[in-house]
C-alpha cells in the first residue's frame, strides 16, 4: 500500500487541507474507488476503511494481478465530517455538485477539478454514494444513462438491483457523470445507510466490489457469486406519499418487503392525540425499495418507493 497526496490546499481557518489516496498494486490504472464526499457519509467512509484493509491483505498475499493498479480515496470532505456538517464548512457547498470543477474556483470546485484530474485514465470508477432521499433502501448499483453506461458490467457486482437514471441538470455536476464523460466506466454503490453504520450492508458492498474486481481480472479472490441483477429504470419506481396528513410515522413495511395491493404499510399518527390520522395502503403488488425512517413526516411527502410487480 502506498499513501499518496491527491490534492492539498490552504484554507482560511484550518490551515493545510490534504486529501490522501492509497494505491495497491502497480501498472495500468485499473480501478479507482472513492468513499465519502459529504460530511454525513459515515457509512461510506466505514466501507472505504473495510475496503482498504481488504485490499492491503490481498496485496500482501500477492493477489492483485501484476500490472494492475487500484486507487482508493476514502474521503474528499473529512473537514465537514469533523465539524458535524453535511456540506463544505465555509460556504455550505455540496462537493458532489461541483464537478467537473474549476482550478481557480471556490474550494469544492478546486477539489473536484483536482480529483477528476488525478483519477483520469482509470478504466473503472466506483463511488460509495449516499441516496438522494433520507431513509432506508435496498442496496443497489446506480448508473447514469449517458449513452456510455454498461448494464452488463454493472451486473458483475452481483447486487440484487441495478438502477439506471436519466441525468437531471444537477446530475451533470456529480462525480459519476463526469467520470463517464471522461471515459471511465462509472458505478455508484448504494449500501442502504448513510449517517449510521450498517455492518451487514457495509460488508456486502465490499464483497460486491471485490466480486467486480475479480471478474474484471484485477484481483484474484474467491467470492460468492451474488445475485443475477434486475435492471430497473428509476422512473419505474412508484412513489407513495403521505397524502394530506402529517404526523408521527409508524412504518409497517420496510425495504425488501413484498406487499400486496391494499396492504396497510404505514400509519400517520396525530402527535397531539395519538389517533391514527391516515392509513397508507400499497397501491399495487410489489416490493418496497425505499422507506422513510424519520419519526415524523409532513403532508404530501414521499414516504415509500415501490418496485411494481409485473404479472404475466
Amino acid at each position: 500500500m502506498n499513501k499518496e497526496i491527491v490534492y492539498s490546499m490552504n484554507t482560511a481557518y484550518r490551515g493545510e487541507y490534504t486529501i490522501y489516496g492509497y494505491s495497491f498494486g502497480s501498472g495500468e490504472k485499473a480501478a479507482c474507488i472513492i468513499g465519502a464526499l459529504r460530511g454525513n457519509e459515515y457509512q461510506q467512509l466505514y466501507i472505504s476503511s473495510l475496503m482498504s484493509k481488504k485490499l492491503y491483505d490481498l496485496e500482501t498475499r500477492g493477489s492483485i494481478v501484476a500490472g494492475k493498479r487500484i486507487l482508493l480515496i476514502p474521503s474528499l470532505n473529512y473537514s465537514s465530517m469533523n465539524m458535524g456538517q453535511k456540506y463544505w464548512i465555509s460556504d455550505n457547498a455540496d462537493l458532489n455538485r461541483a464537478f467537473p470543477g474549476n482550478p481557480e474556483g471556490q474550494a469544492v470546485s478546486r477539489i473536484a477539478d483536482a480529483v477528476l484530474s488525478y483519477t483520469d485514465g482509470y478504466a473503472y470508477g466506483i463511488q460509495f454514494a449516499s441516496f438522494y432521499m433520507e431513509g432506508q433502501f435496498i442496496p443497489h448499483v446506480r448508473m447514469m444513462e449517458t449513452g456510455r453506461q454498461s448494464n452488463s458490467l454493472a451486473n458483475l457486482f452481483g447486487m440484487q438491483y441495478v438502477l439506471t437514471a436519466e441525468p437531471r441538470a444537477y446530475d451533470r455536476a456529480t462525480l459519476n457523470y463526469n467520470w463517464q464523460m471522461n471515459g471511465t466506466e462509472a458505478f455508484s454503490i448504494y449500501s442502504g445507510a448513510t449517517e449510521r453504520i450498517d455492518e451487514v450492508s457495509a460488508n456486502n458492498a465490499v464483497s460486491a466490489v471485490l466480486r467486480f474486481l475479480t471478474r474484471m481480472g484485477i484481483i484474484r479472490y474467491n467470492c460468492h457469486a451474488g445475485y443475477i441483477s434486475t435492471v430497473l429504470d428509476e422512473e419505474e419506481l412508484l412513489s407513495i406519499r403521505s397524502d394530506k396528513a402529517g404526523g408521527f410515522f409508524r412504518r409497517l413495511a420496510g425495504p425488501g418487503d413484498e406487499v400486496t395491493r391494499g396492504d396497510i404499510i404505514a400509519n400517520i399518527v396525530n402527535p397531539m392525540t395519538g389517533d391514527v390520522k391516515s392509513q397508507i395502503y400499497a397501491p399495487t403488488d410489489g416490493i418496497i425499495f425505499f422507506a422513510e425512517e424519520a419519526p415524523m413526516v409532513y403532508q404530501n411527502s414521499v414516504i415509500f418507493k415501490m418496485i411494481r410487480r409485473l404479472h404475466n
